[in-house]
This record gives structure tokens, sequence and C-alpha cells, in this order.
């Protein structure tokens, strides 16, 4: 009977393993995306709603809040805001402040080129060249799939870098696919 128990508790344990591992790779993905302008974030301080904003980060970066004033958005993680919001009103405001930030909207990314609707679209998590393209309606007839070039939003260089359709796009990349000559 205990070999049963065993045989049976066995699966539960490899699902809780697989799980695991799926969770914390979405987590660290979380974790090592940065705010930057165009992005819609919402701050909630549990308890406290006046606290409590939504607001979208404009050019400098930097959100008006409640007591704290101007504070720097833009280059921080998700965490590192979260943490400074939690400092700044820790103390002289509250005693132990639960706050959460997350993302209500993406900045947009952009494409252009040889798809049908070329322009600024919402970007989504795991989103990949094909699936931007898709987005704008798929490519042209005329679209070469080894012709595609990207210039990145963290890149402060600008600089446009060959890429191929399989890779991943980040919030406010823009995307050109070049025309095919054959």
């Amino acid at each position: 009977m205990n070999k049963q128990r065993i045989l049976l508790t066995m699966p539960v344990i490899i699902v809780f393993f697989i799980l695991s591992s799926v969770t914390a790779f979405t987590v660290q993905a979380a974790d090592d995306y940065r705010l930057g302008s165009g992005d819609t974030i919402k701050i909630t301080v549990f308890g406290q709603k006046d606290l409590s904003i939504e607001t979208l980060l404009n050019d400098s970066g930097k959100v008006d809040y409640p007591f704290l004033g101007q504070l720097q958005a833009t280059g921080k993680t998700l965490t590192e805001f979260q943490q400074n919001i939690h400092n700044g009103l820790k103390g002289d405001y509250l005693i132990n402040p639960s706050v959460s930030v997350t993302i209500v909207q993406y900045r947009p990314f952009f494409i252009d080129g040889e798809v049908e609707t070329p322009g600024g679209y919402p970007f989504q998590p795991g989103l990949t060249i094909n699936k931007a393209a898709a987005l704008a309606g798929g490519y042209t007839e005329r679209a070469s799939l080894t012709k595609i070039f990207i210039i990145r939003s963290n890149d402060e260089q600008q600089r446009s870098i060959s890429i191929h359709a399989n890779a991943k796009v980040q919030p406010g990349d823009i995307i050109t696919i070049k025309q095919s000559y054959f």
C-alpha cells in the first residue's frame, strides 16, 4: 500500500516542480523589464485609496506621487520602483506600507516596411517579429523574411540591426521589414 501511495504522489510532485519553474521564469522575465515613456502603470497602496493612482509615463519618466513629489520611474524595474515608493512612505506616513506597482499597458512597438498596415501597436509579452507582423495585417507579397531590421528602444546609439523572424520584440522597438527582389 505504501508503494501505491508513493506512485500516486510522484506525478503530483513532478507537476509541482514544473509549475514552480514556469512561475520562476515568468517572475524573472517581469523583473528584467525596465519602465519607459509610454508605459501606463498602476500604483496601489493597500488600505490607502488616496495613495493609489494610475498614470501614463511621459517623456520625463517621472510620476507625481502624493507626499513624495516627483519620482523617477523610467529605467527602473517594477520591483525597484515599488521599493522606492515603499521606502518613501514608510516611517513618516505609514508604518509598513504594502505597495504594488503593475503595468496596465506597455508602451507600443512600431513596425513599417512590407506589412499590410504599418504603424504603432500595443506591446504584448511574448511578442515575436512574426506575431508583430500578424498584428500589422501580415506581410505583403514583396516582404523579405531575411531582411528584417530592428532598432531597440534601449539602444542609446539607435543602431539598426538585422534579426530573424522569430526574434523577440520589446516595447518601444522599431521594426522594418525590407522588400524582397525575387
